[in-house]
């Protein structure tokens, strides 16, 4: 590889490379950052902390559906479970689920909580 490299003071400042080996070392640098990310996941996966989304969840909030609910029952949880778990009464709850009533931030937080996930993981984000 030919490389000029410039001094200033005696110590090296700048180094001049063909545009294709410029070119190379920023794919392998974006390469080498793809790795990390993929491990630091992993790493993340076996320590607990995060977990892998099975597609159907995705599609289903995707296409509508209530993610509380959605998540509810990826849990395995009843509307009473949860409900009592989080504190509100079950109509509480399925109001939430039917859309019929919003939910104040405590009582989404608290939901969110009993299904370890965050609040905006069952916020839906409504668009503008």
């Amino acid at each position: 590889m030919s490389v000029q490299i410039i001094e200033r003071d005696g110590q090296p400042e700048w180094a001049i490379l063909p545009y294709e080996t410029y070119l190379r070392l920023v794919e392998e640098a974006e390469m080498l950052q793809d790795i990390r990310d993929y491990d630091a996941a992993i790493a993340a996966l076996e320590r607990d902390e995060d977990e892998l989304i099975p597609s159907e969840l995705v599609y289903a909030i995707a296409d509508g559906a209530n993610p509380i609910k959605v998540w509810r029952e990826y849990r395995g949880l009843s509307q009473n479970q949860l409900a009592q778990i989080s504190e509100i009464s079950p109509p509480y709850l399925s109001q939430i689920e039917t859309g019929k009533r919003t939910g104040t931030t405590d009582v989404l937080g608290a939901i969110a909580k009993a299904l370890n996930l965050s609040l905006d993981d069952i916020v839906i984000k409504r668009e503008e």
